[in-house]
C-alpha cells in the first residue's frame, strides 16, 4: 500500500478556536466518516493531528553562511498555515481522492500528498 498526507492548510485558526462544540462536534464526524469511507475502498487512516496555536509556532531556516535563523511564526510569505493532517495508506489513489471530497464540508481546502519512501 500506497502512504499519502492529507493535510488541511487553509482551516482559519481564529474560527477554529471561537468554534462551538456543536461546530466542533460536526468536524470530528466529517473526519470520521473520511475514516469510514476510506476504509470502505480498501485504505486507512494511520496516524494524523490537528494542529494548533501558529502564533506559537516557530520557523528555523539556514541563513546567510549557513548560520541558522529562528523566527516566530510561520514563513511570512504564507497565505496560508496547515491546521491538521491524516497520514493514510490506500492502493488506489482515485478511493483516496474519492472519500477525501467529504472532508471539504468540516476543511474549505484539502490537499492529498503522496509520502515519499525511504
Amino acid at each position: 500500500m500506497t502512504d499519502y498526507i492529507v493535510m488541511f492548510p487553509a482551516d482559519n485558526e481564529a474560527e477554529r478556536a471561537a468554534a462551538s462544540e456543536a461546530d466542533r462536534q460536526a468536524t470530528f464526524d466529517t473526519d470520521y466518516e473520511f475514516g469510514q469511507l476510506l476504509a470502505a475502498r480498501g485504505g486507512a487512516v494511520t496516524g494524523g493531528a490537528g494542529l494548533t496555536h501558529s502564533s506559537r509556532a516557530r520557523t528555523i531556516k539556514r541563513g546567510p553562511r549557513s548560520n541558522v535563523l529562528v523566527t516566530e511564526g510561520p514563513y511570512a510569505e504564507s497565505a496560508e498555515q496547515l491546521s491538521g493532517f491524516f497520514i493514510v495508506t490506500c492502493d488506489e489513489y482515485d478511493a483516496l481522492v474519492e472519500a477525501a471530497q467529504v472532508l471539504v464540508r468540516a476543511h474549505p481546502v484539502v490537499e492529498i500528498r503522496p509520502v515519499a519512501e525511504f
